[in-house]
């Protein structure tokens, strides 16, 4: 028990890693996935340039919170980039048309996939759990 508490902030930030992580080929590669999710959003949302760019910049900030969070230093800042970064997927998968089932088209086949929004819940709430340990780092919230 005492190991468990003793890396109870490595669990939350690797399964960070894990889940942001092994989304990026897919955001980086033109996926037929990801390609839907950000033309839906950047449709939803009037802005051209998210259609074409959305993938890889949500991978960006995702690729930076995955390594923000596995360096004990930084990993409240990473708790919060990812808290930020999937509040905005849940409420796009929510409020959008996009729903919380992606139905998308890969090699002409109808494609459904739900475990996006369910891992993103997960990933919100391990930022979130990291960024309350870590809130004494944090600029303005830690500052007594």
């Amino acid at each position: 028990m005492e190991l468990l508490k003793k890396h109870r902030d490595w669990i939350p930030a690797v399964l960070i890693a894990l889940i942001l992580g092994g989304s990026l080929p897919f955001k980086f590669t033109g996926d037929p996935m990801p390609t839907h999710i950000f033309n839906v959003v950047g449709e939803f949302l009037g802005l051209d340039f998210f259609k074409a760019y959305g993938a890889v910049i949500i991978g960006i900030a995702e690729l930076a919170s995955s390594i923000l969070v596995l360096i004990p230093a930084t990993r409240a800042y990473g708790g919060l980039l990812t808290a930020g970064t999937m509040a905005g997927a849940i409420f796009f998968h929510l409020f959008s048309p996009l729903g919380v089932t992606v139905h998308y088209v890969r090699d002409g086949v109808e494609m459904s996939d739900g475990s996006l929004f369910y891992t993103a819940i997960i990933a919100l709430l391990c930022g979130l759990y990291l960024a309350y340990r870590g809130k004494n780092t944090l600029p303005i919230i830690g500052q007594k």
